[in-house]
């Protein structure tokens, strides 16, 4: 009598209850991972194109974020980015009530060292690219930023309006600034879990992180 070799029901059922268990365990770990990696892509592309941006307006027009008037329909930070990259929307003031409601991320403060309030776009202007990308700034409230010939660190001596925030997936959540998981300063900072909010800085023809953690990411393999 020839004898047959099988799992019975009991171990395949086992069997399954121990996958299901693995992987109910791994599978957050591993959308967290490639969710931040998307995260982390996107903002290095937004980074690029901004500066390309400004580049290309330099070459073209002769003017850059040094060059930035208040008020100006000329020297206009809007008018550049608009007419340089592949802007699908633009708000300006308030978001209505509706998108407003979904949008309550967090932002740092103007040296960018920290989370201190949610963000508000009362008074911003606010672009929105065909990647999905969005970009904010303080509107036309924004006038000559530059390093200056002296030297002086933009990160601490450059006015508010000369900073903004880069939203790498619009107003789709998490809605959440990037922060250090561990450590506090560009040697020790370590970013786990990229989210989708960084605050930036602009001056001359220079779009660069304006926080620690915003840093860590862009540095980061």
């Amino acid at each position: 009598m020839t004898k047959r070799f099988g799992f019975t029901l009991a171990e395949v059922l086992i069997t399954l209850g121990i996958i299901g268990v693995v992987a109910a365990m791994t599978m957050p770990t591993l959308m967290n991972s490639t969710q931040g990696a998307q995260y982390k892509a996107a903002y290095k592309k937004a980074l690029s194109a901004l500066s390309q941006a400004v580049t290309l307006n330099m070459a073209l027009d002769e003017w850059n974020f040094a060059d930035l008037e208040s008020g100006s329909t000329v020297y206009n930070l809007e008018k550049m980015l608009t007419s340089r990259m592949n802007v699908v929307r633009t708000e300006t003031g308030s978001f209505n009530d509706a998108k407003e409601a979904q949008y309550k991320g967090r932002v740092t403060n103007n040296k960018g060292a920290g989370v201190t309030s949610d963000v508000t776009v009362t008074n911003n202007t606010t672009l929105f690219f065909n990647d999905g990308i969005m970009f904010t700034f303080q509107g036309d409230d924004i006038s000559g930023c530059t390093r200056g010939a002296d030297g002086t660190d933009p990160i601490t001596s450059l006015p508010d309006s000369c900073k903004g925030f880069i939203d790498v997936n619009g107003i789709k959540a998490p809605n959440r600034v990037v922060a250090c998981d561990e450590g506090t300063n560009d040697d020790n900072c370590q970013i786990k879990s990229p989210t989708d909010i960084y605050p930036v800085i602009f001056y001359d023809q220079t779009i660069m992180p304006n926080s620690v953690a915003a840093r860590a990411v862009l540095y980061s393999k």
